[in-house]
């Protein structure tokens, strides 16, 4: 059986490292997981004008969300909090009021940049906003990840062993998150 996980880049910067740190968990990925891009670029500023007319990008935006077994917002730091473009979407994700995307559903939070602290003031910003939405946050192991040049390649490879080991054992705890809401999930049914 193979799990669909959904990725969420913050960025839309076409030099994203970032973009780089999901290109390389898209290639530690186990055997039996599959990952799909939710692309946010193209949705417009959340404004409550749109309620009585959704826009067919947000619409898919959601049913993306809706279609994966969990999600991995990979996030860069924009002035110690997560960029406006990332914000918009999970804006967007809420809408029309009481239509949470992210109600119940299983989310990983990492991200990359070149401080020591990594993107921590972003992801604690995130972890809030996921709160309310009700997602299940996996909390352990947090993913700061310092790049370092040349760390990730266009391809998305890793060139330092100690960060891919990291990485796919991230990897493998957000799984175990996934399969623990999916078996209770299964129990609730039952």
């Amino acid at each position: 059986m193979t799990r669909t996980i959904g990725y969420i880049v913050g960025s839309i910067s076409s030099t994203s490292i970032n973009r780089r740190l999901a290109k390389a968990l898209v290639n530690l990925a186990p055997e039996d997981t599959e990952f799909v891009e939710i692309e946010i670029k193209d949705l417009p500023f959340y404004s409550p004008d749109y309620d009585g007319d959704f826009p067919e990008v947000a619409t898919a935006f959601k049913q993306a969300i809706a279609d994966v077994d969990g999600v991995v917002i990979i996030t860069p730091e924009y002035s110690r909090s997560i960029p406006g473009v990332l914000k918009n979407a999970l804006d967007w994700s809420t809408r029309p009021y009481g239509e949470m995307s992210f109600y119940g559903k299983p989310v990983a939070v990492i991200g990359t940049s070149g401080s020591g602290v990594a993107t921590a003031a972003a992801q604690q910003h995130l972890r809030a906003i996921l709160g309310h939405f009700n997602a299940i946050t996996m909390g352990q192991p947090e993913g700061f990840i310092q790049s370092t040049p040349g760390l990730f390649t266009e391809d998305g490879q890793v060139t330092d062993d100690s960060t891919a080991g990291f990485l796919r054992g991230y990897l493998e705890a957000f799984n175990g998150l996934i399969s623990r809401v999916q078996h209770s999930a299964e129990l609730a049914n039952a």
